[in-house]
């Protein structure tokens, strides 16, 4: 078997909100600084932290998951990273043992040692118990020691080192600065390129990490998996996806299998432009349009080319924020409403609370694609769905599909390698 060999760390928390992107983002920066080439996985659902963390590495960042990808689609990115890269950082998601498949699934199957972030701004003692529960709780999870982040001071850090066993080292600590904070909002963090001084942010959290040691960690072997073979269905055509600051939800991957099908791939702003570009088919993203509702309200030339985009029965794919746009309206949660695009029946209302969130897989006419919903908003309409999605951890979301000619819409963010074949499919007359 082919293999590749190369140093990772899989960083990982005992929650959600324990600053692993910051410290992955602080740590690809790190060793970026160092000259290395640093290649960076998002592990689950994600689109926000992957922005930061491409911005922090200056590579493309990739999601894996067990359940949306499957392991050889991991394997595939993982043994590719390898053939470049110095190091492979793999951020994990809420907290190491949380959800099915978790991050210590992921960690385990490939190999690749947990370093584990602990909040530590109230804790003293007891970073030690907690360190010592994330590493014991599962036998054989590879485990390279702990992070300690929102440090009070140099004292507060021998504290935390004492509490430690021998065998549990503490690789480095961040101290507790608003500064180094990433700003977030109700999907999560901040768009990266809404954050004007990110930069700055990531190069000084990069800077302040303490007990660093300038040797890499140990080299994982990463083996390849049987090639992945997809018919080239979508050659000759051209997709317009929408990527702007309202639609930018969009996973690498996806845009990777569109382009190995066969597609050629134009992008365009519903914002900023007034129609969609020559093309086949159409693509629209999630995102926030619910942040940007007076300037999609007001562009009437972009609404109406989407209207006759889909009156020629050319195929669009419509993806939660997507699918808002394509409603009569669209209301924020000061209950200001806009006029959205009305190729769909109904209207949608931002929400104080998450109102979905939950992995889903939908038997489609065209073959089951698996993906995920996250959304904070509600919607009313009449149209009977064509299929809903089935939550694979036993949960009650069930996502409706939508179908009006060639017009596919769900809240399901969509994810293409689970079967590039059917997502072909959604594209094709």
């Amino acid at each position: 078997m082919t293999t590749r060999r190369c140093p990772a760390l899989f960083v990982s928390a005992a929650a959600s909100g324990q600053g692993k992107t910051t410290i992955t983002a602080a740590l690809a920066r790190w060793h970026r600084n160092r000259g290395r080439q640093v290649r960076v996985f998002k592990t689950g659902p994600d689109f926000l932290d992957p922005m930061i963390l491409e911005q922090a590495s200056g590579n493309p960042v990739q999601q894996l998951d067990l359940w949306m990808g499957g392991e050889a689609h991991c394997r595939h990115q993982l043994y590719d990273a390898a053939g470049d890269a110095d190091l492979i950082l793999v951020e994990g998601v809420m907290g190491l043992y949380d959800g099915k498949p978790c991050s210590a699934d992921l960690a385990a199957r490939f190999g690749i040692p947990v370093l584990a972030v602990i909040d530590s701004a109230a804790m003293a003692q007891t970073f030690g118990a907690v360190a010592q529960g994330l590493a014991g709780y599962r036998e054989a999870l590879p485990f390279a020691g702990v992070f300690a982040n929102r440090v009070a001071s140099e004292r507060h850090a021998n504290m935390l080192v004492g509490s430690l066993p021998a065998t549990l080292p503490l690789h480095g600590w961040l101290p507790g600065n608003p500064e180094l904070t990433l700003p977030e909002r109700h999907l999560g963090l901040v768009q990266a390129a809404e954050v004007g001084d990110l930069d700055r942010r990531i190069e000084q959290a990069a800077a302040a990490l303490q007990g660093m040691a300038p040797a890499l960690p140990a080299p994982v072997e990463f083996a390849v998996a049987a090639p992945i073979s997809d018919t080239p269905l979508l050659v000759g055509k051209r997709i317009a996806v929408a990527k702007d600051a309202a639609f930018s939800f969009i996973y690498r991957a996806n845009l990777d299998v569109l382009r190995t099908l066969g597609a050629e791939l134009v992008f365009f702003s519903p914002l900023a432009d007034d129609a969609v570009p020559p093309a086949d088919a159409l693509y629209l993203p999630g995102g926030y349009p619910e942040l940007h509702l007076d300037r999609l309200a007001a562009n009437e030339a972009m609404r109406q080319a989407i209207r006759s985009f889909h009156a020629q029965r050319r195929p669009i794919v419509a993806e939660c924020g997507g699918m808002l746009y394509l409603l009569e309206s669209l209301a924020d949660t000061t209950g200001k409403q806009a006029t959205m695009t009305g190729l769909l029946s109904g209207h949608a209302a931002m929400q104080p609370r998450l109102t979905a969130l939950a992995l889903q897989s939908a038997g489609l006419p065209e073959g089951t694609l698996r993906g995920h919903t996250f959304h904070h908003s509600c919607l009313e309409t009449t149209v009977a769905p064509i299929a809903r999605g089935n939550c694979p951890n036993g949960g009650r979301t069930a996502e409706a599909v939508y179908r009006d000619g060639r017009l596919t819409a769900s809240y399901i963010h969509w994810y293409f390698p689970s079967n590039p074949q059917a997502a072909a499919e959604l594209f094709l007359p």
